[in-house]
């Protein structure tokens, strides 16, 4: 009797063991035996069109898994992913933004890709940095799809009308910068089109050894205010002796061909590197690259991830979908598809095929980011819950300080105690 009920239980054991097995990592995840995996992703009709393309290409050569694709526009994407990610149904492949990516993965909606790295993505081709650009933590939540970092896009020709040069220095300095502003606004024409306070106050404050976060996103990352006014105060210089434009000029430049560059009115641009071909296009003639100013600027310079892919908490098929990121990333007649769009791909082996493949714009590009590799520093933690109220303050001091309606001390002041607060909270 006793050995009966012990069969018995035996037997049960095997039914749920094998109910599990086939529940969890299975291949057969349809009818049809395939495994199915979908994707989101937000951008626009080319993007939507290659990124088609490469599914299809990946499908080919392995048959045994089916891709459901879900693109939309930047607004719609999030709206779409918040609800589901509440329903822990988000699709097993998530594009995702480096602003959202500590908010998804804190709240263990994303899968820590660590266990895949080395086994099903190659990351032999890709540097430390570029790999944890989706580390949280312990973790890496997020795949680069490619990396961009800031420069001054500049046009030669203009520079030299000015009796400038040809061309920047690769060492020039915020002195240099302000005395060739000096030049340029002395003969009408502005030097460049103003320095996004978020992006290049917190350049200036790395460069100076902190940073605009702390790395527990707790607080601000920097404890002296004389920063805050060095950096604000030569930005009210630049506009007060007409360098760079006015918020009010600002306001009413509504696209590239609205920008001074395009029109010939202005040197140059502060901005990240994949904005430079757009601009170029735009403004049909050559135009150049240079770092930013220093002193300072490897330990200013990061490279930043364009956008990750990241693979669902809640997904069945973790170990399928880190495999497809592997093509995305690593596959050179995939990624001749992809060109760069979703910036200047990590693999060295992928860059080194499309240097042929890429425009000219591109290729300047690449050439960029090349050199920024080994000089800049790693970006450190993504920005925390709360950067976005942070940023929008800072744009309405900086507006503040430029129209002199606020001392650059009064406003470093007012945005610590605020920014403190939303960080803090």
């Amino acid at each position: 009797m006793r050995r009966k009920s012990l069969l018995l239980v035996l037997g049960m054991m095997m039914v749920l063991l094998l109910a599990a097995c086939s529940n969890e990592g299975s291949s057969s995840g349809s009818d049809d035996g395939k495994v199915k995996l979908r994707i989101a992703w937000w951008g626009d009709q080319p993007r939507n069109d290659y990124t088609t393309k490469v599914i299809e290409m990946y499908e080919e050569q392995n048959p045994d898994v089916e891709i459901e694709a879900e693109y939309a526009s930047w607004d719609d994407y999030w709206q779409k992913l918040s609800p589901q990610a509440a329903a822990n149904e988000l699709p097993d492949i998530v594009q995702m933004d480096v602003s959202y990516l500590a908010q998804y993965a804190q709240g263990n909606k994303l899968a820590d890709l660590t266990p895949f790295l080395g086994e099903q993505i190659d990351t032999s081709n890709m540097t430390e940095d570029y790999v944890n650009g989706g580390k949280i933590n312990d973790g890496i939540y997020g795949m680069n799809t490619g990396v961009n970092a800031v420069g001054f896009h500049y046009d030669p020709e203009l520079l030299e009308e000015l009796g400038l040069g040809s061309e920047i220095a690769e060492g020039w300095t915020w002195e240099d910068y302000r005395s060739m502003s000096d030049k340029a606004a002395a003969q009408g024409v502005y030097f460049d089109t103003h320095l996004k306070p978020d992006v290049f106050f917190d350049y200036y404050l790395r460069s100076n050894g902190a940073r605009l976060y702390a790395e527990d996103g707790s607080g601000l990352g920097y404890e002296d205010d004389q920063l805050f006014v060095e950096f604000f105060g030569m930005i009210a210089e630049q506009v007060d002796k007409g360098a760079t434009p006015t918020p009010d000029v600002l306001a009413q430049v509504t696209g590239i061909e609205d920008d001074p560059v395009v029109k010939g009115e202005g040197v140059g641009i502060f901005q990240w590197s994949n904005q430079f071909v757009g601009l170029k296009q735009v403004a049909g003639k050559p135009l150049e690259i240079a770092p930013m100013p220093g002193p300072g600027t490897s330990e200013g310079l990061y490279l930043k991830p364009s956008m990750f892919f990241s693979v669902s908490q809640n997904s069945q098929h973790k170990e399928a979908a880190a495999d497809f990121l592997d093509f995305f990333m690593n596959d050179v007649e995939a990624n001749k598809l992809i060109l760069g769009d979703r910036g200047v791909p990590g693999s060295s082996e992928v860059k080194d095929a499309l240097k042929n493949e890429v425009s000219e714009a591109q290729q300047q590009v690449f050439e960029y980011v090349e050199w920024a590799e080994t000089n800049s520093s790693p970006m450190g933690a993504p920005d925390p819950a709360g950067a976005g109220e942070v940023i929008e303050l800072l744009d309405t001091l900086a507006e503040q300080i430029s129209y002199g309606q606020l001392s650059p001390e009064d406003a470093a002041k007012s945005f610590r105690s605020q920014a403190e607060g939303m960080l803090g909270q």
